[in-house]
């Protein structure tokens, strides 16, 4: 999430102030944080990270000490804000009225259309299924239409069948020449539509059949349209996700493999947070409500809610944003007036859009360093890099033995050993073993590295004052948010978790209509600060006609990269062959509000989940999903524990209660 470089875990200072000059050795006690592995934690300023937004003192606390401190709510499309509210399933029956309804009010004039969209031949063998069918024939076989090498008028064939014979399924099949394919047609599955077609076709003739020889029509049909799904509901079903301590793509895994679904089938607008509380939309093609709500007793840390069904699937990108509860908690001020001061600067002034840690991996090589070995084809390092495959390899001494033993959430990792085992020595085969998005993700993270160098210098060079002759700045005509994605990918919902990457950071990376802010432009102050963006480069991004634009070759040529040629022919690890994108230098939160609070237990929860104001108000509902599906932090909850919203001044002789800071903000 962009605001993660508030805080760093472990005691660092807000990104929008300085530190304070006050040491903190008076504090009792320090934050627990687990041991660092294998190397020492990746710090800020190694990323770039280095300048803050204003000069105010600051101050300092914990943020997720505990994974309820941090609660993320999806905006959806129409501004709602994404809550579990209910575990109730939806209305399926059908109004009464739409009952009698005629599904095929017309068939002599649907007939004719058809004719005219396949000919004579195809609407003479339709004519005689239908008549088949309505004389109550069981046996009914489909039949299978003359071949048609369009594919363009074999979809509209397909949909001509949808809006016109609802109570029929189509699928393509292929000649036995492996060449030729042709639109196969049957009777759905189920009663209504068999009753409705035959009270309205029982006296119809037909003609012979249309049977044709050497097509494979005996492969079972599509699933896709072999599932028996009423017509009165929308395809989709949309539902609340509700998760602990889980990524997006981890739940939905669980989920699918309790349903026999491939995490492929979940469409969802953006990832969420790991080490958080979050809810959000997600939908599925033609799964029942009853199915999913039926998990919620065996999810633990996960639930599902608030069923609906809708015509169209959500995909990346279609949020309004997140609206974030965060507490951090040891806070350490030198006043009540320095929190306030840097809460009302955030507010105000916003921060620097830095990508933040989680961008770069918590691996023994960080994600942006694998980037720079792929983007100069160095292929045996970048696999090696990767979470130490060659130590993994080497503690095993053979490649079968490193596989079995290889954690699973490690996807990279495990595919690359095992195509090597297929292919020896081959590394560039083995990176390519990768799921897209996960091996495009470490380009990406170097595009961000050279990013966040170059926010440091332009604010570091030219300061908040507004925007410089060259600064790189939206057109007015161009509503942000239109474009295209910098080569991220919906193809596989691939588990990530190990980097906890957040995919809306991705698709802010959209190429936009931007220009060089010249004189004119600051003369007439058409711009303001928050108009400046600066590029993650690629081959249709500009860079800015000021200074700032050799941070970014002088970074890259340390590295031994070119940002204008290539040096290998693999296009995905080239930045000349990624269109590249734009990013805004500050961000300011929308719809902000905090509070000052004081606890004297660390496992005391500060802030409601939505699973705690359901059991408020259904508790019999609640406590039996919760009965066998309870959280371990849900475990540590103190009953009776109270929450003092109250302000007062600290000092460091101010040992208990310690104080924590609420902040509540909605990020675009």
């Amino acid at each position: 999430m962009r605001c993660r470089h508030f805080l760093n875990p472990i005691l660092s200072p807000l990104s929008f102030a300085k530190p304070p000059s006050r040491p903190l050795a008076c504090r009792a006690r320090a934050v627990s944080q687990p041991p660092a592995q294998r190397r020492a934690a990746l710090a800020e300023p190694d990323v770039g990270i280095s300048r803050f937004a204003s000069s105010l003192p600051g101050f300092r606390g914990a943020l997720k000490q505990r994974y309820s401190d941090f609660i993320v709510h999806e905006v959806a499309r129409d501004g709602a804000l994404v809550r579990l509210t209910s575990f109730d399933l939806p209305d399926e029956d059908v109004d009464a009225d739409e009952e009698e309804a005629d599904p095929d009010p017309d068939l002599p004039h649907s007939l004719e259309s058809f004719r005219l969209l396949c000919g004579d031949a195809d609407a003479d063998a339709l004519r005689e299924f239908l008549s088949r069918v309505s004389e109550d024939d069981s046996t009914v076989s489909p039949i299978i239409l003359s071949p048609d090498a369009d594919k363009a008028h074999r979809s509209e064939v397909h949909d001509f069948f949808k809006r016109n014979f609802k109570f029929l399924a189509t699928d393509t099949v292929e000649h036995s020449d492996g060449v030729q394919r042709c639109i196969r047609v049957r009777l759905k599955s189920g009663p209504r539509g068999r009753r409705n077609f035959r009270e309205k076709a029982r006296n119809r003739t037909g003609m012979g059949s249309s049977r044709h020889s050497g097509w494979r029509d005996d492969r079972p049909f599509d699933s896709r349209v072999s599932v028996i799904w009423p017509y009165h509901l929308g395809k989709y079903l949309r539902f609340h996700l509700y998760k602990e301590n889980k990524d997006t793509q981890e739940a939905l895994r669980v989920i699918g493999k309790m349903l026999g679904l491939q995490p492929r089938a979940f469409g969802f607008a953006g990832t969420k947070d790991k080490r958080a509380i979050t809810t959000q939309q997600v939908t599925l093609f033609r799964v029942h409500a009853s199915r999913l709500a039926a998990l919620n007793s065996k999810l633990i840390g996960i639930k599902v809610g608030d069923f609906n069904y809708v015509k169209e699937g959500l995909v990346l990108g279609q949020l309004m944003g997140n609206r974030f509860t965060i507490i951090l908690r040891s806070v350490v001020a030198e006043a009540e007036d320095v929190i306030k001061a840097a809460v009302d600067g955030l507010i105000n002034s916003g921060f620097i859009n830095y990508y933040g840690l989680q961008r770069f991996g918590n691996a023994s090589v960080p994600n942006h360093l694998v980037g720079a070995a792929l983007l100069r084809g160095e292929w045996r390092n970048a696999c090696d890099d990767m979470n130490g495959v060659r130590e993994h390899y080497k503690e095993h001494g053979d490649i079968d033995s490193a596989i079995r033993n290889f954690p699973r959430r490690l996807v990279a990792e495990r595919a690359i050993l095992q195509r090597l085992k297929k292919y020896p020595g081959n590394y560039l085969q083995a990176l390519m073993a990768i799921p897209r998005p996960l091996r495009l993700m470490y380009v990406h993270s170097y595009q961000s590295y050279l990013w966040n160098h170059a926010a440091s210098m332009r604010v570091g060079k030219y300061g908040f004052s507004g925007v410089i002759e060259g600064d790189l700045v939206y057109r007015k005509e161009c509503p942000f948010g239109e474009g295209s994605v910098t080569g991220a990918s919906n193809d596989d919902n691939t588990n990530t978790s190990e980097m906890d990457i957040s995919t809306e950071t991705l698709l802010e990376e959209t190429i936009q209509s931007v220009k060089i802010a010249d004189s004119e432009d600051l003369l007439k102050a058409v711009y303001t600060l928050e108009d400046v963006v600066l590029p993650l480069p690629g081959s249709e991004t500009l860079f800015p006609g000021n200074e700032v634009s050799g941070i970014y070759h002088e970074i890259a040529n340390k590295d031994g990269i070119s940002l204008t040629e290539s040096i290998h022919g693999v296009e995905e690890f080239s930045i000349t062959s990624i269109k590249g994108g734009y990013r805004r230098v500050m961000q300011r939160p929308v719809d902000c509000d905090w509070d000052l609070m004081t606890y004297t237990d660390d496992k005391i929860q500060l802030v409601e989940t939505d699973l705690d104001v359901l059991s408020k108000a259904k508790p019999s509902e609640a406590n039996k999903l919760l009965s066998t599906g309870t959280s371990y932090e849900d475990s540590l909850k103190t009953s009776g524990a109270t929450i003092l919203a109250e302000t007062k001044s600290i000092g460091c002789s101010d040992l208990l209660p310690e104080l924590a800071v609420k902040l509540t903000f909605t990020l675009p």
